[in-house]
């Protein structure tokens, strides 16, 4: 399979590069301060009813690489959607303490408007008007929160050169990549090609299953590395190639990206893919077509699959 890899009017904001990462992906920073809004949160009958201005400060880590370098709005975050969560956030609940309100703020970018970009939030609460019974300038409670790990599937396929060594190289150059847990790998089977020159040898192809805390266009740098570490060539579509890593699914995120399309958009209809996929995590699911299972049974290269060679690593559930 061809691989699949790799933006809003902002204000205020700033974009700094941060010293700060998981593993290989140096993330950066979009800032949004000032965001205000009149709540009700306090533990006194007071600030319940009457209420009281509340300011929130955000963080957002994540790489704008990829936008950066493609000025594509798809592949950062639009933070004047993330500006509006806050603004909903400020003027719900009511929440006794103002950490509470900082955790819902933070567990919102990370699952819901910032996901699965937003690899890790800064959050900074200000309660101005505290009630602390003396005079003070500000009350801030202001907290950090990295985004949960994501289940990926990445699909590994060569037929030039030493194919096992080209597999058995790539998976350990994955499994060593800070940010990623190699948590399963299928079997290698044999397979015919399909599409491409009618003239290229047989495919060795695999699939595994990590747990990542990379987000998805840096888990796909990561797959190009493996690639080129193999001296991966493009030069005909669908033609012999040392190496190619496709990232398969990231967790239950969808993307139309033209260079990251996930769920990838031909993994259904490949048994090359579902077969190895199948054997390790049989009661899996493609997200948008069901059970690995029964798309297998129906994929029209089938019957095109062999057992490989045993490799080191490789058919471990």
């Amino acid at each position: 399979m061809s691989p699949m890899s790799p933006m809003s009017p902002m204000s205020p904001m700033t974009a700094a590069r941060g010293g700060d990462g998981v593993g290989p992906e140096r993330l950066d920073r979009i800032e949004v301060t000032g965001i205000r809004a009149w709540g009700h949160h306090g533990v006194l009958e007071a600030e319940t009813q009457l209420g009281q201005q509340f300011l929130a400060d955000v963080t957002l880590h994540l790489s704008t690489a990829p936008a950066g370098s493609t000025d594509a709005l798809s592949r950062t975050v639009n933070y004047a959607e993330v500006a509006h969560a806050v603004h909903e956030e400020l003027t719900g609940g009511p929440y006794a303490l103002v950490e509470t309100l900082a955790e819902r703020i933070a567990r919102r970018i990370l699952t819901d408007t910032g996901h699965p970009l937003v690899r890790r939030v800064g959050i900074r609460i200000h309660k101005p008007a505290a009630p602390v019974g003396l005079p003070v300038g500000d009350v801030t409670v202001r907290i950090e929160r990295d985004a949960a790990p994501v289940d990926a599937v990445l699909a590994l396929g060569t037929n030039l050169g030493d194919r096992a060594q080209h597999l058995h190289d790539a998976l350990e150059l994955l499994a060593a990549t800070d940010g990623i847990d190699v948590e399963w790998s299928g079997p290698v089977l044999e397979t015919a090609p399909v599409g491409g020159p009618a003239d290229q040898g047989a495919f060795l192809n695999s699939a595994i299953g990590v747990r990542t805390g990379l987000g998805p266009f840096a888990l796909l740098e990561a797959a190009h590395r493996a690639e080129h570490a193999a001296r991966r060539e493009r030069l005909v579509r669908w033609g012999p190639r040392t190496l190619d890593v496709d990232l398969i699914t990231y967790g239950d995120w969808t993307s139309q990206d033209e260079i990251l399309t996930v769920p990838h958009p031909r993994a259904h209809l490949r048994a090359f893919v579902l077969a190895p996929w199948h054997a390790a995590r049989p009661d899996a699911e493609l997200p948008g077509h069901g059970r690995i299972a029964a798309l297998r049974e129906t994929a029209e290269d089938r019957d095109g699959l062999r057992p490989g060679p045993e490799i080191e690593g490789y058919g471990i559930s």
